[in-house]
């Protein structure tokens, strides 16, 4: 059964790299948040997660354009079959996105999907890079060249990308329409790219503050607890998330019943 849930830092590769069968995690540039000064002045810039399609090698030739032909559900299967890009950073970073990127053998032409997990400059700074991919900024879906198709993304109804690939609705930090992506069945277990949800480990004092909407973000932080092995959160280190066994009642009497 489960029980309290704890986290703690994620020891081991950096950056993050989690793999499966369909799809790769790598964490290519770690957000950050620092006070600046005497007053309220804060030097930020947004994680960047680049999830990779197992199936697509560097140098192959890059996947064509979404169609809309099949309607959202065919484009956004076809959307996912590339690199996928989560959240841009500032563009203040651009020319070390361009580099992160290189270092991982894509080029902004290879990237067929973006998703910007909420408005913010430090997220979504750098989508003019990517001209030919699919957009998924908030709860906005558009192909290249600004065609907007309909979905039924809510809480309640996520978007199935592909195998063990889902896009959550998780409103609070900037208002009703963030969202996050869920990776499931990687190396380290489900890997959650949360943006804003989660600021940093240990942020429990301090999120409330920037959230637009707390009563809903604390809702969303809930269900990605519920679910997630690892947290890649907006601005800090990716971290673990370790649920505590709970010993169910007739367990707790057989070990009475050994005792005595």
């Amino acid at each position: 059964m489960s029980g309290p849930v704890r986290t703690e830092p994620l020891h081991g590769e950096t950056p993050l790299l989690a793999t499966s069968d369909s799809y790769s995690v790598l964490v290519l540039q770690r957000g950050y948040a620092e006070p600046q000064g005497t007053g309220n002045a804060v030097r930020a810039d947004g994680t960047v997660t680049l999830v990779l399609p197992r199936a697509w090698a560097s140098g192959s030739s890059r996947p064509m354009a979404p169609s809309v032909d099949g309607g959202t559900k065919t484009a956004l299967e076809e959307a996912v079959r590339g690199p996928i890009l989560v959240d841009t950073g500032g563009p203040w970073a651009r020319e070390a996105l361009l580099e992160a990127l290189g270092r991982q053998g894509v080029a902004p032409g290879d990237v067929t999907l973006v998703v910007g997990t909420h408005g913010h400059s430090d997220h979504i700074g750098n989508l003019g890079l990517f001209l030919q991919a699919a957009l998924l900024v908030s709860h906005d879906f558009c192909l290249p060249g600004g065609l907007y198709l309909p979905h039924g993304l809510c809480e309640t109804q996520p978007l199935l990308l592909g195998s063990g690939l889902q896009v959550w609705a998780t409103p609070g930090h900037g208002g009703q329409r963030d969202v996050s992506v869920v990776v499931e069945g990687t190396s380290l277990g489900t890997v959650v790219v949360a943006g804003d949800v989660f600021e940093r480990l240990g942020d429990e004092d301090s999120w409330q503050a920037l959230s637009e909407d707390p009563v809903a973000q604390q809702r969303s932080r809930e269900r990605i607890l519920g679910v997630a092995d690892v947290v890649v959160p907006g601005h800090g280190a990716p971290f673990r998330v370790v649920r505590e066994a709970v010993k169910r009642t007739e367990d707790l009497v057989c070990e009475d019943k050994e005792a005595t």
